[in-house]
């Protein structure tokens, strides 16, 4: 991607709430070649509360320091993508492929894909600004009767975008229904810049089909990391061997709960880090037989040893 080279062709997605410092840690720790952070607001008056701050390069990542930034202002997203240079950010993704409507509403998000001129205007201007790789994340358009994944892909190759992300799904799909990737397909026939597929890939088979069908330049995990984020371990393993790696033993999915679990106490402080590991506990758990009734007990403590005390016993 430009001048930036990561090892593999394994990347964890920017996901909202989600893909924090503590989380992109752990996929770099399982293989994944680029972790995105969440996304970062270009509204230079948020730039420095906790909130954003917490959302920036981090010097202590593991892996290429990438930031995704999203907005609709052009000269925003110029200035927003310049600030998280200075910070260290050594990639720059865009987003154009949010559907929640609080983002949309405001233009921004899949939202773009409706006006192509401002597209290419927000690229240029972004591209311009910036001495590091900017790469752009989109759907396949805004609905099923206007899908412009490849004039945009053609749009973005022509403004410097170094890699082109494609979720395979239009706006009005949201996370529903299954991700296609007919469209991610297409594109790779009409542009030369790294191709990344997106949506659905949840398993290691699912990613060799998706590599094989789509011939993308590499691939994209969300949801599915959630809650397993060795995800990027064993697709490695299966592309390279032929066969499934073997499953984590609960004593392995004890010790990296724990990790991410002390982690986000650490990152956010007791308050904030009790309630962001009820998510990610819900995840790690979900799995496991009779695990409900746990997590209706976890989700009311509000001690972070109290946490790490009832995830001990709980993986016994």
């Amino acid at each position: 991607m430009g001048n930036l080279t990561i090892r593999n062709r394994l990347l964890a997605a920017p996901m909202a709430g989600i893909s924090d410092l503590p989380f992109r840690s752990l996929c770099y720790q399982f293989g994944a070649g680029l972790a995105f952070s969440e996304m970062f607001l270009a509204n230079s008056q948020i730039w420095h509360t906790e909130q954003s701050l917490q959302k920036m390069a981090h010097k202590d990542e593991l892996g290429p320091r990438a930031v995704q930034i999203v907005g609709s202002d052009p000269d925003e997203m110029a200035k927003t993508a310049k600030f998280n240079e200075l910070q260290g950010a050594e990639l720059i993704d865009i987003n154009m492929g949010c559907p929640a409507k609080k983002v949309n509403k405001k233009l921004a998000g899949s939202a773009l894909l409706q006006y192509p001129d401002l597209v290419e205007t927000i690229l240029l201007n972004v591209v311009q600004s910036v001495n590091v790789p900017v790469t752009l994340k989109i759907r396949t358009g805004w609905d099923k009767s206007h899908k412009n994944c490849i004039d945009i892909a053609q749009i973005a190759q022509k403004c410097g975008i170094k890699a082109l992300t494609i979720h395979g799904r239009t706006r009005e799909c949201l996370f529903k229904s299954s991700a296609e990737y007919d469209s991610i397909k297409e594109v790779k026939k009409y542009v030369t810049i790294p191709i990344i597929a997106n949506g659905d890939i949840t398993s290691p088979e699912k990613a060799e089909e998706v590599f094989h069908y789509t011939q993308a330049d590499a691939i994209m995990i969300g949801r599915a990391a959630n809650g397993n984020p060795w995800i990027f371990e064993d697709i490695a393993f299966y592309l390279k061997h032929g066969k499934l790696k073997s499953v984590k033993s609960i004593d392995e999915v004890k010790q990296i709960t724990l990790q991410h679990i002390k982690s986000l106490h650490q990152f956010y402080g007791e308050r904030k880090g009790l309630q962001i590991a009820r998510k990610h506990v819900f995840w790690y758990t979900q799995s496991y037989a009779n695990s409900d009734h746990f997590r209706r007990l976890f989700s009311e403590i509000n001690n972070a040893q109290q946490q790490i005390d009832a995830l001990e016993a709980f993986f016994v």
